[in-house]
């Protein structure tokens, strides 16, 4: 006979052992960070080709606070430079500038970068983004102050438009 045995769950030890994973993986999944009244939820970018000069980034900011604020600014060390852009398309032309003088998290309120929409540009990238590696970024707010975020590297698929900026 031997000493081998088959490990079949029962209800309640499926269950238990569900409830050991989310626990783990919860707060990974969860993906936010908090400053103040600020809420800052997954903070995203896309692999990048090997040579790419660009990276866009991506996150939503919820104002759980009774005044608006703005974020000013944003570094992070994968990137000479990060701005935040707006694109738009008018008349079926498309269009992308850097926002100037920061963008509002309204009380109460949510700002989202996501692709075709406010994002932030990574220009000058020192290295590529990676699909399942991270990256931290400091985002400074005008009135919560800065904080650093860590943003998740998914794949190169999506809906977003890859963009190539000098």
């Amino acid at each position: 006979m031997s000493n081998f045995h088959i490990f079949r769950p029962t209800g309640r030890t499926a269950a238990a052992a569900l409830a050991a994973a989310l626990l783990v993986c919860g707060p990974a999944l969860a993906h936010e960070f908090k400053l103040g009244d600020l809420e800052i939820g997954h903070p995203w970018s896309r692999a990048t080709p090997p040579g790419a000069k660009v990276a866009g980034g991506y996150f939503t900011v919820t104002n759980h606070g009774g005044a608006a604020d703005r974020l000013v600014s944003v570094t992070s060390d994968i990137s000479a430079k990060a701005e935040v852009h707006e694109m738009a398309v008018k008349d079926g032309v498309m269009t992308m500038r850097p926002v100037e003088g920061g963008v509002e998290i309204p009380a109460g309120g949510k700002l989202e970068l996501k692709p075709n929409g406010y994002h932030l540009m990574l220009m000058g990238l020192k290295r590529p983004a990676k699909e399942g590696e991270s990256f931290p970024a400091t985002l400074t707010f005008e009135k919560a102050g800065s904080v650093t975020v860590e943003f998740q590297v998914e794949g190169m698929n999506g809906s977003g438009m890859e963009m190539d900026h000098d």
